[in-house]
């Protein structure tokens, strides 16, 4: 088997080419970002397609987590565009980012303890203006049924009044996926959902993910290998903030920086 590598985007970078759009959904494009004088991202060219779902892994200090602060607005790059649906986004606001369609979980859910989990289900509709505004709307039929499809999608139709802190770690994280998807992001980012669940709640994650690039483009943070293997996927890898190599993970395994920099550790 060969050895991943790095695809070549140069033609068919945002730049370069007018229909870049048609295959990708995201691109990131001559990216850095510097702090205090550490260059902590490095990356020349990223695509992720339509449709996709791309596992992103590497050592602690990558720069995954920075490199999803520069696509969610939250970190503005030093140099570089990033691009999504046909537009530059790169120096968009935090909430023009998500009206737009790119939503983010972060490896702790999420949720409000205090509220069950219809209600913070309900929270996530779009128009929903805070907690006092929830409590206080009617929702009509279709809102109460997408709710509901979405809580048996992720087995916790049955937990819809049972408060959010009863929950175990597994629970909370589909709970945090499902309130996200209720807000129709074309592209989630979903960091480390396999970290602290059970075996069976690691398959049904997998399972949900899978499921969900159907309607949705994913970015997965991830470091258990077994569950990457679970998901199939094309996988980057990220090492002292750029990009070493880009294949399924049987191919990127067999790289020997990969090897010596992350998976041989």
């Amino acid at each position: 088997m060969v050895a991943a590598t790095i695809p070549d985007y140069k033609n068919e970078r945002p730049d370069q080419n007018q229909l870049w759009d048609k295959k990708y959904l995201l691109f990131l494009s001559e990216i850095t970002a510097v702090f205090d004088g550490f260059k902590a991202l490095d990356l020349e060219h990223i695509g992720v397609m339509h449709n996709e779902l791309r596992v992103v892994i590497g050592p602690n200090g990558a720069g995954k987590s920075t490199m999803c602060d520069v696509i969610t607005g939250k970190t503005r790059p030093t140099t570089g565009s990033v691009w999504f649906g046909g537009e530059e986004i790169t120096k968009k606001s935090e909430d023009e980012i998500v009206r737009i369609g790119i939503g983010r979980k972060f490896q702790t859910p999420t949720v409000y303890d205090s509220l069950t989990v219809y209600e913070n289900m309900e929270l996530s509709l779009p128009g929903s203006k805070g907690i006092f505004a929830m409590l206080t709307a009617r929702r009509n039929k279709t809102e109460r049924d997408r709710v509901m499809h979405l809580l048996e999608r992720v087995r916790l139709a049955d937990d819809v009044d049972t408060e959010a802190r009863y929950l175990s770690h597994g629970q909370r994280q589909w709970l945090a996926i499902s309130s996200l998807i209720l807000s129709q992001p074309r592209l989630l980012l979903v960091d480390e959902p396999a970290a602290g669940l059970t075996d069976s709640e690691t398959e049904l994650t997998g399972e949900l993910l899978l499921e969900l690039k159907k309607e949705h483009t994913l970015i997965v943070i991830e470091h258990d290998m077994d569950f990457v293997r679970q998901l199939n996927s094309r996988v980057t890898v990220l090492c002292e903030g750029r990009s070493m190599a880009e294949g399924s993970l049987e191919e990127v395994k067999t790289n020997p920086e990969v090897i010596e920099a992350y998976l041989g550790r």
